[in-house]
């Protein structure tokens, strides 16, 4: 239940309401997920007004800004064509015009397609009020720890990766019950990355050049069994998808 609600106008006003919260605090972007949270009283930050919703190329990096939506980062022309399919697959276009990048990362699980891409792609988030940076996959397994009073402003991707996204769903507007997505860099380096089980997406393999990814992510999977599918079946379709999103990558070289 929400019982305060703030709509601060900087991000200086933002920090200044979450540093010393008495209740729990809920950061609101596009306020899809905030459902999640109505067993409990909790008082809402409303950051439509924060000044985070800017798009930037700095060189090879594109900085998102947190509340920047998933529609307007699927119409950048600059994103890699694989990254728009992941959001593309993540929400419908209603919910892809309200729902944030942030937003869609901090309370995403295992099966989201979008989370699954951009972990492949190293995405870095930006928090304050320290100024740190932190790495999607460290976020994910400590998200409300390392969170607690701070605040994402933005997301950053490299622009000069390959990316490739495949994925199974049981129809084809489900959510995945396995995805893959492979990042390359001129440098050789391969992250391979799995969706579709879990709380978060797993890293499978992150090295300095290719090879042995479809072992890996046999083994990333071996323990990826529960009501959707069994392990043995998440295992062969992460091998025939990261072998799917290979094929991609060297089509497109």
């Amino acid at each position: 239940m929400i019982v305060e609600y703030y709509r601060p106008k900087d991000v200086s006003e933002t920090l200044e309401i979450i540093k010393n919260p008495k209740i729990k605090m809920v950061l609101m972007g596009g306020g899809t997920a905030i459902n999640r949270f109505s067993s409990e009283s909790f008082a809402v930050v409303d950051l439509q007004d924060a000044g985070l919703n800017s798009l930037h190329e700095k060189g090879r990096i594109l900085e998102i800004g947190a509340t920047v939506t998933l529609q307007t980062l699927y119409e950048n022309d600059n994103i890699p064509l694989n990254l728009k399919t992941s959001i593309y697959r993540e929400r419908a276009q209603n919910l892809r015009q309200v729902a944030t990048v942030a937003g869609t990362l901090v309370s995403s699980n295992g099966r989201s397609p979008f989370a699954t891409a951009m972990l492949a792609l190293d995405a870095a988030l930006s928090l304050k009020p320290d100024d740190e940076t932190i790495s999607l996959g460290d976020l994910f397994p400590l998200r409300e720890e390392i969170l607690g009073s701070k605040l994402i402003t933005k997301v950053a991707i490299p622009l000069n990766v390959q990316l490739a996204y495949e994925y199974v769903a049981r129809t084809p507007a489900d959510i995945p019950i396995v995805c893959a997505s492979v990042a390359k860099w001129p440098s050789g380096r391969t992250r391979v990355v799995l969706g579709g089980f879990g709380d978060a997406p797993i890293l499978a393999l992150d090295g300095p050049e290719s090879g042995g990814e479809e072992i890996s992510a046999a083994d990333a999977y071996r323990h990826a069994g529960d009501d959707w599918a069994s392990a043995e079946y998440r295992q062969e379709m992460a091998k025939i998808l990261v072998n799917r999103c290979l094929s991609k990558l060297e089509i497109s070289k």
